[in-house]
């Protein structure tokens, strides 16, 4: 495998899992570790090796991939790779952390001599599992090529948002990004949730804006998710309120006010406390009702 360009995935779930199957699948020599090993075991079949420890992963890889819950997760994961890592070393960092949570992974790739690139994704299960993500990335020209490499496969757009991987500017931009879609997800929710309260038909809701320039095909999409009262997981409600408190912390300290960031991470917390914090994101649609 020589000849191929080697990615140690680090963090298989929703969106690294399909992640790292594309980059298998694209012929890329690609190795896996989560911390929860089963999650990581169903790739082998697409030629990913699994990996029992980070370091294991890293273990001379072209390439880091880390794609976990957030900064902190990201952190612990290279510190436990830190015995393979090498200078030149392309870190990828994928995962939603926020702006705060960022500067101490620039610290320590800095420290450890790797090349850092900040690129969150927008885009959910299906998007990852179609290669489809859109790449909002910041970092060096020089390593733009071997970067771009993976973002496309696992992307269709890469939108380059400054140089300087530890600017912050790829995650602001993703914060940004995010404010829209929770403010979609919980505005459909609360909007269903009204139509019930008012014995309204939510159809005739949805129907009424239909085709108008009311709709979104994401309104939509989680709306279907409500009625049919099934919610398999493409952005959890616990990511939500995770992503919802990044921005919410991240506007305090732009001297921002950001009402419904907040209000969203409420909804999202009330709905993770009520027990669907494993469900879409769609199910915060549950925090609208007090019982």
């Amino acid at each position: 495998m020589a000849d191929k360009t080697s990615v140690a995935v680090l963090g298989t779930g929703i969106m690294g899992a399909a992640m790292a199957r594309n980059l298998a699948r694209a012929g890329l020599d690609v190795r896996v570790w989560n911390r929860t090993r089963a999650k990581a075991e169903p790739l082998a079949a697409d030629g990913a090796r699994v990996a029992d420890t980070p370091a294991a992963a890293v273990d001379g890889a072209d390439i880091l991939l880390t794609m976990v819950h957030d900064g902190p997760a990201a952190l612990d994961a290279v510190r436990q790779a830190e015995p393979a890592l090498r200078p030149g070393q392309l870190w990828l960092q994928m995962s939603t952390v926020g702006t705060e949570a960022l500067a101490p992974l620039a610290q320590f790739a800095t420290a450890h001599g790797l090349a850092f690139v900040d690129a969150p994704v927008l885009g959910t299960k299906q998007p990852a599992e179609n290669g489809a993500l859109t790449v909002l990335a910041a970092g060096p020209q020089d390593v733009r090529e071997a970067a771009e490499e993976v973002f496309g496969i696992v992307g269709q757009r890469t939108l380059w948002a400054g140089e300087d991987g530890a600017s912050g500017a790829a995650s602001r931009l993703k914060l940004v990004a995010n404010s829209w879609v929770l403010t979609i997800i919980n505005g459909a929710g609360e909007a269903l949730a009204l139509a019930e309260g008012l014995d309204v038909d939510p159809r005739h809701f949805l129907d009424a804006v239909a085709g108008g320039p009311l709709d979104l095909p994401y309104l939509q999409m989680k709306s279907q998710l409500i009625l049919s009262g099934d919610y398999p997981a493409s952005f959890t409600v616990s990511a939500g309120r995770k992503d919802a408190s990044l921005i919410a912390a991240a506007a305090e300290g732009a001297g921002v006010r950001m009402d419904l960031a907040a209000a969203a991470a409420e909804r999202f917390r009330r709905a993770e406390e009520a027990g669907h914090g494993d469900k879409d994101g769609a199910a915060a649609y549950f925090a609208s009702f007090t019982d």
